[in-house]
């Protein structure tokens, strides 16, 4: 018997290394910053040819979202099979912790024996090393040719940043698409700063199909293309303002193309045919649980996505869902569904305009001209609505309305949609857990050394915040003031938060003032800095309260969360004198233990304010 155990053994090997061979390759390429601006997608100002030859012979998906308009909070989507929302990771540069003992799902891939390589994009919203998110290399030198044996099957992920928004305004630049052609948004107004941003957008484009034909090009030579899953995708809308940053669908839809060799047919989505579409709808939530499907693994159960081929395929789902948190400086809170024609968009800022000064947007001359045109009164109707206050709730038609300008929610036949896609967001912000119910400060402030999402199970009762949230920010549908004052004195900071971002919002009035006024020295700097902005139009109460924020904007004792929202509400609404932006050039521009990425962010804003 001594002989029998080492001679299974070896024959066990035998059998797993069989079947690994048999298991499809998995390729993902991406680009940055890119929507469906692309020939295959009917595009005929784009020029594209390898992922248009590539289409031809693969399967694109009509409506693809990619969650979030914005790189990290998408691939933290992405990385996690989970909504970012979902794990307090939906704000720019956030840098959360992560629950014990969940898996990302390289590792998941490389626990099923695939050779896991990532060039080289990582831009994770985890507060861990990248080394630890679980493959075999992320660097610019991974590639599947690096593996220890051609047995082992690889995923491997190729990222291209060359569509980047930062491109867009690199000059000089000879353009190559000629301006003149350019098709423009009816949002943007025609000006040659423009045209000229959106040509240099479309010949990025270009560059980059010929980084993707490059790579597919590899696959063929080494003679892996028929071994060889592939999808092609890009990470969201582009980066031009209002679809970077924006959960329209300019700024989520993204082309994504899958080609499934003849070898495996048998793990293609059910509608699978070359060169044709899919309209089923899919996101980048599902991306992990897909390439898990994929390769034989199992998909772990916190991943909250749903395959769309491979054998764990699932149901198609009626509504993608997309979202909105703190876009660098800039505080702001969106939730968008789709059924693929209409979008449904939810926010709970509708005081704050749009578009805000956000450093880096304003670094593109088609954001500069464009504001510049606004304050100068320059522009139509439908080009000024995105510097101005947001409605409560949106419904756009992308059939009659592509531009998503045109928001019939107030339409009476359209009443039904409307409280159909307000429910499933209500409900999916239940069902997920979305953590963007907790203002971004006090999440920190309240999880302490846990990871935002294990507290978030234990302690946020999301059926009642979220109907709050939705009631409180309403101010001609929601709660009344009374109901609203009464929850200011509620144990739950949470609570105590959305009751006074309620009254905030409302008319000043006696008692809602005076409910303010206390809350002003509440335990939790962000109720505290909710009370304060909602007493910066109030004449009795506004010095005491520009005095009160600026206190809390100090990052030395605060950090940088709490003075981020405090010097949102000082810049957009107190209309600060010389004395007092006088006291703000004291202020620190940065707390002593801040995120390696967003330490930048009060700085800014001081900047902003001066």
């Amino acid at each position: 018997m001594k002989f029998l155990f080492p001679t299974l053994a070896i024959f066990v090997i035998a059998i797993t290394q069989a079947q690994a061979a048999e298991r499809p390759n998995i390729l993902w390429i991406t680009s940055e910053d890119n929507g469906p601006e692309i020939g295959c997608y009917g595009d005929t100002y784009a020029d594209t040819p390898n992922i248009d030859a590539f289409a031809e012979k693969s399967l694109r998906y009509r409506t693809c979202w990619s969650n979030a308009p914005v790189c990290a909070p998408a691939r933290t989507t992405i990385i996690s099979g989970m909504y970012a929302t979902s794990l307090g990771g939906q704000h720019m540069r956030s840098g959360v912790k992560i629950p014990v003992g969940m898996k990302l799902y390289p590792e998941v891939l490389r626990e099923a024996g695939y050779y896991c390589t990532n060039n080289n994009k990582t831009d994770y919203n985890f507060n861990i090393p990248n080394d630890d998110v679980g493959w075999n290399d992320s660097s610019k030198k991974a590639h599947w040719r690096n593996r220890p044996d051609k047995e082992t099957p690889f995923f491997s992920v190729f990222n291209f940043t060359v569509s980047h928004e930062s491109k867009i305004r690199v000059r000089p630049h000879t353009p190559v698409h000629d301006p003149a052609k350019a098709p423009l948004p009816s949002y943007h107004p025609d000006t040659p700063e423009v045209r000229r941003d959106w040509a240099q957008y479309y010949d990025k484009v270009t560059e980059m199909d010929g980084d993707v034909g490059r790579v597919l090009t590899q696959l063929e030579k080494d003679g892996l293309a028929d071994s060889t899953i592939v999808f092609y995708y890009g990470d969201h809308g582009s980066g031009m303002p209002r679809s970077k940053r924006w959960p329209f669908d300019s700024g989520l839809r993204v082309p994504m193309v899958l080609h499934v060799p003849e070898k495996f047919k048998d793990l293609a989505p059910a509608d699978y045919a070359a060169g044709g579409w899919s309209e089923r709808l899919v996101a980048f939530v599902d991306l992990a649980p897909t390439a898990i499907s994929l390769a034989g693994g199992e998909i772990p159960a916190n991943m909250q996505g749903v395959a769309f081929a491979g054998l764990q395929a699932g149901e198609p789902k009626k509504y993608l869902f997309g979202f909105r948190g703190r876009m660098d400086e800039r505080i702001d809170m969106v939730r968008s569904c789709t059924d693929g024609r209409y979008v449904y968009m939810r926010h709970f800022y509708p005081e704050r305009p749009y578009l805000k000064h956000v450093s880096y947007m304003f670094e593109t001359p088609t954001t500069q001209v464009w504001k510049r045109m606004f304050d100068a009164g320059e522009l139509n109707e439908t080009q000024a609505k995105f510097w101005m206050p947001k409605p409560v709730e949106e419904l756009f038609d992308l059939e009659s309305d592509p531009d998503e300008t045109i928001n019939i929610a107030a339409l009476p036949e359209n009443a039904a949609r409307v409280e159909q896609m307000r429910s499933a967001i209500k409900q999916h912000m239940i069902e997920t857990g979305d953590i963007g119910l907790v203002p971004e400060a006090e999440m920190h402030r309240l999880a302490g050394d846990m990871a935002p999402r294990t507290w978030s199970q234990e302690h946020v009762d999301f059926a009642k915040i979220s109907e709050l949230a939705m009631a409180a920010t309403d101010a001609k549908n929601g709660w009344s003031n009374e109901e609203l004052i009464g929850l200011v004195a509620d144990a739950d900071p949470v609570v105590r938060w959305w009751a006074v971002r309620g009254l905030a919002i409302r008319d000043s009035s006696a008692d809602r003032n005076s409910a303010l006024t206390g809350a002003m020295s509440d335990d939790s700097p962000s109720v505290a800095i909710a009370a304060c902005d909602g007493l910066l139009n109030s004449q009795s109460d506004r010095d005491a309260a520009v005095a009160r924020l600026t206190k809390l904007a100090n990052a030395n004792q605060y950090g940088t969360y709490a003075p981020i929202a405090a010097l949102n509400s000082l810049d957009m609404n107190a209309n600060l004198d010389k004395t007092e932006k006088s006291q703000l050039v004291e202020l620190p521009r940065k707390a002593k233990s801040s995120p390696s990425r967003g330490g930048e962010y009060v700085g800014r804003l001081l900047d902003d304010l001066k």
